[in-house]
């Protein structure tokens, strides 16, 4: 059979792989689909490659080939991996990819023309790339700001051949597989991720009586001022009766610790994706978020088992200075495109006087 190819360089990404994998076995019979290899790219900050390897694991236990490739391993790293890469890219009749932003895979792309492509989330930037792609942009992370720097400078014709060979065209498909709502450029298949493969293999969760806060990076991406998300972080706490925060992988060990000293919450570092962490359990019967992927992803796989989930949205004045003019528009989106069973948390609905209730 025809080999699929994936890149991975998150652990969301590659649990959407097996979403997709999943959700492409014919009759469930995983004899019967193509054989799919995972190539794990693997980033350098420790929290993301210890819950890499657990999904790994996972993934092979699915009968998934699995490699793991010190992509970022220093010098040479670049050059070695593209070598040892190169035959199995020019063989694979699909390749998989997870971050169409990501400068390594771009690389990759204007090296290689897959014949099939499939993109899969991680986190929003999958409304955003379809998005420009729709408008024939260049791809830059809704929360960049500024003009090209001399790297992307540097990067611009890789850059701008990725897109190209992103988009559908004569002699290859892309498709999209997301839990987000996107709409497809002319000539993209959307296909929908309902997480049937984290439903069938964990869970239903225990329930906890009280409530769950959902960290995000928004601070650590220069986005939200680190004051306002520590108070109001606070503030939802004491409004909903939470006792645990679940961190973000890329929240700096500083910021928890301030989270933890000023707010008295248990701050939990997930050993897997949030989605599985919750689904195994336990999990609060109220989950608060700030808006990210999970307001989308976690009704999905929480579906059926009572739990509630709500976005608390952000407001302007939390935005820092140098965020991006686009920042505030995004994070709307985000919030405002959840499923209708999300509860809507404004700025000012946040302390116990406006507690929210929950039915």
């Amino acid at each position: 059979m025809t080999g699929q190819l994936a890149f991975v360089e998150s652990p969301v990404q590659l649990l959407n792989v097996l979403e997709w994998a999943h959700a492409r076995t014919p009759a469930g019979d995983p004899a019967d689909a193509a054989p799919l290899t995972v190539v794990v790219l693997s980033p350098t900050d420790p929290m993301s490659r210890g819950q890499l390897r657990r999904m790994a694991q996972l993934a092979r236990d699915e009968g998934l080939t699995v490699g793991w490739q010190e992509a970022r391993g220093g010098r040479g790293a670049l050059a070695r991996t593209l070598r040892e890469l190169a035959g199995p890219l020019r063989a694979a009749e699909r390749v998989i990819i997870g971050d169409p932003f990501s400068r390594y895979v771009q690389l990759l792309l204007s090296l290689f023309a897959p014949r099939h492509l499939t993109v899969v989330d991680d986190g929003t930037a999958t409304m955003e790339f379809a998005a420009q792609l729709g408008r024939g942009e260049r791809l830059v992370r809704w929360h960049r700001k500024g003009s090209l720097g001399p790297r992307e400078l540097v990067l611009a014709p890789v850059t701008s051949l990725a897109r190209r060979r992103l988009a559908p065209a004569r002699g290859r498909t892309v498709e999209i597989f997301t839990s987000l709502p996107v709409e497809a450029p002319d000539g993209l298949t959307v296909t929908e991720n309902a997480f049937a493969w984290t439903r069938t293999r964990f869970g239903p969760p225990l329930l906890t009586r009280g409530a769950d806060l959902v960290g995000t990076s928004l601070v650590e991406t220069g986005v939200v001022d680190a004051d306002h998300y520590s108070r109001v972080v606070g503030e939802l706490a004491g409004a909903h009766g939470a006792t645990r925060y679940f961190a973000h992988r890329r929240e700096s060990a500083e910021k928890l610790h301030r989270i933890a000293v000023e707010t008295g919450l248990q701050v939990v570092r997930p050993d897997l994706p949030l989605e599985l962490v919750a689904r195994r359990g336990p999990i609060g019967r109220t989950v608060v978020s700030f808006p990210s992927t999970v307001v989308h992803t976690l009704p999905l796989a929480l579906a059926g088992t009572g739990v509630k989930v709500a976005v608390c949205e952000i407001a302007p004045e939390w935005l820092r200075e140098s965020a991006s003019p686009r920042a505030q528009g995004f994070l709307s989106v985000v919030t405002g495109t959840a499923a209708h069973e999300v509860d809507r948390l404004t700025a000012r609905a946040v302390s116990p006087a406006d507690r929210l209730e929950f039915g």
